[in-house]
């Protein structure tokens, strides 16, 4: 049991990380970009603006909450 207590652990870690919005970022844009597919639409850029956007609202959190401008 320990063996996966401990591999739950790592998963977690490796795929949250410091920041779960990140993670939320990816599965919604994994989602979306999906559900596009499914329709017949070729809509694979989804995926990149939804990391790019994450990235941009993760950084601009870190740099107000560091107190720069």
């Amino acid at each position: 049991m320990t063996a996966v207590k401990n591999f739950v652990a790592f998963l977690y870690d490796f795929v949250v990380g410091d920041d779960w919005r990140m993670s939320v970022a990816v599965i919604l844009g994994l989602v979306a970009t999906g559900l596009a597919v499914r329709s017949g639409l070729n809509l694979w850029w989804l995926l990149p603006l939804f990391v790019v956007a994450g990235l941009g609202i993760s950084l601009r959190r870190v740099v107000r909450k560091n107190g720069e401008t």
